[in-house]
């Protein structure tokens, strides 16, 4: 099509320029002719990128789904390595199937309400563009980002969909039914982030001001008041709190959790140098400097912090630390400078050590993989963070606007999660027997064990 207007662009010129020559016109006069001509087809045909560009564009936005898909095992051997053995397979099988829900769910209707075109039923709060993936007219681009194909634009946001609903599962572990859970997944993967979404990235009513570069609100703190609600309306697992009395419930595996961190760091290459949204070398590469430099950060405070505050180093804590760090940086990995990156990461690692002690010590609120510091404290911080570090001549992302941003996420988060784990919860229930609960999630909802085939030897 384009080819088409540009060879039609240049014959109307021809004929002009001909015409012009024919009745005696002066030279300046021809070339204004055809001047006016190449405006007609600068006009007509949609800007984008070049051939080369565009397949250069696309590889790298592929490149950086299958980072983002990777995140799902760091997510999977993480929260494994942090729970007890008996719940092993029950948290893996979970985080198998919520990338399935993701796509699908994402694919029948939450990409058409994460980027609702013009087809906004309340100005700017909720729109839908039907069910289904749907081919734009006039080619195989979006109309949010004409750089690469739809279908790429599809794969990388249903990897961020699926995203979401991870992070809640590791704050319910332990304890939580499978198929209400499934349910809940479900439900505000499909329904509930795409909507939280739309309102700045599907060019809804904060789009405008607000600036969240890659998710520290619209992806992270989304799962992250999911985990709060679920975590609290739930209860603490079994023997967590006695007494008032704190009781530590440590993973099984730490070398899992630490190879679920390192897959998570790595998969956040994709996750904020793809949100670049093209190969653009400078844009990618600062992205990424940025982004690598806040989880180094996070790491280090965070590691600091836990050998003050619980007099020995938590390895635990400094994996937490790496993980703020990259939620702390995705809101604003485009907008801060490298030092400011430093410094948002350091506050970020600082915050989940003492978020998590908080939490559990204060709140009495039981969240066996820090889900909720991470991702909901962390997130916030990153979001306001923007407001405060951002660099000269960026225009949205004033502190008000993120402040507005995080209010607005928050409150209909936490009310929709809230409403939909109450409603399971009195009609099929989520929360499994004590006797499940004590016997391990594997036997009791899988009928198997992660570690089978091992048998316990006594002296008398």
């Amino acid at each position: 099509m384009k080819r088409l207007l540009l060879l039609s662009g240049v014959i109307v010129g021809a004929c002009l320029l001909l015409a012009g020559s024919a009745f005696g016109q002066e030279e300046s006069g021809a070339s204004e002719a055809v001047a006016q001509a190449a405006e007609v087809v600068a006009e007509a045909v949609e800007p984008g990128p070049s051939l080369e560009m565009f397949t250069v564009n696309n590889v790298w936005m592929m490149v950086a789904t299958f980072l983002v898909f990777i995140m799902h095992l760091g997510f999977a051997t993480l929260e494994t390595g942090l729970e007890r053995a008996k719940n092993a397979t029950n948290i893996l099988f979970k985080n198998t199937l919520i990338p399935a829900i993701g796509l699908l769910t994402f694919a029948i209707c939450g990409f058409n309400i994460a980027y609702p075109g013009d087809t906004w039923s309340i100005n700017g709060i909720l729109g839908f563009a039907g069910f289904g993936l749907h081919l734009p007219e006039g080619g195989g681009t979006s109309a949010y980002n004409v750089g690469y194909t739809y279908w790429t634009d599809f794969l990388f946001q249903g990897m961020f969909a699926a995203t979401a609903a991870t992070i809640v599962s590791g704050a319910v572990a332990g304890r939580v039914k499978l198929l209400p859970f499934l349910l809940f997944s479900t439900i505000y993967v499909a329904i509930a982030y795409p909507i939280v979404v739309s309102w700045e990235w599907g060019g809804g009513f904060i789009s405008e001001s607000f600036h969240d570069f890659a998710g520290s609100t619209l992806v992270h703190s989304v799962g992250g008041w999911g985990a709060l609600m679920g975590a609290i309306i739930l209860g603490p697992r079994t023997g967590k709190f006695v007494n008032g009395s704190v009781k530590a419930i440590p993973g099984h595996n730490l070398g899992l959790a630490t190879i679920g961190v390192f897959l998570l760091w790595l998969g956040w290459f994709g996750f904020n140098g793809g949100s670049v949204l093209s190969a653009d070398a400078e844009g990618t590469s600062f992205v990424l400097l940025t982004t690598n430099l806040a989880a180094a950060a996070g790491i280090i405070a965070a590691s600091v912090t836990s050998s003050i505050v619980q007099k020995k180093p938590d390895l635990t804590m400094a994996l937490n630390g790496c993980l703020a760090g990259l939620v702390g940086i995705t809101a604003g990995a485009d907008v801060v400078s490298p030092l400011s990156a430093v410094f948002i990461g350091l506050i970020a690692g600082v915050l989940v050590v003492l978020s998590v002690l908080f939490v559990d010590r204060a709140l009495k609120i039981d969240d066996p993989v820090g889900a909720v510091s991470v991702h909901l404290v962390c997130g916030i911080w990153g979001t306001l963070a923007v407001g405060l570090f951002r660099m000269d001549g960026v225009e949205d992302g004033s502190f008000i606007s993120q402040l507005k941003g995080v209010i607005a996420a928050g409150v209909f988060c936490a009310a929709f999660a809230g409403i939909l784990f109450l409603a399971l919860k009195y009609t099929i229930g989520i929360r499994v027997s004590r006797e499940e609960e004590l016997g391990g999630l594997d036997i009791g909802e899988h009928g198997m064990e992660a570690y089978s085939g091992f048998q316990i030897f006594t002296t008398t």
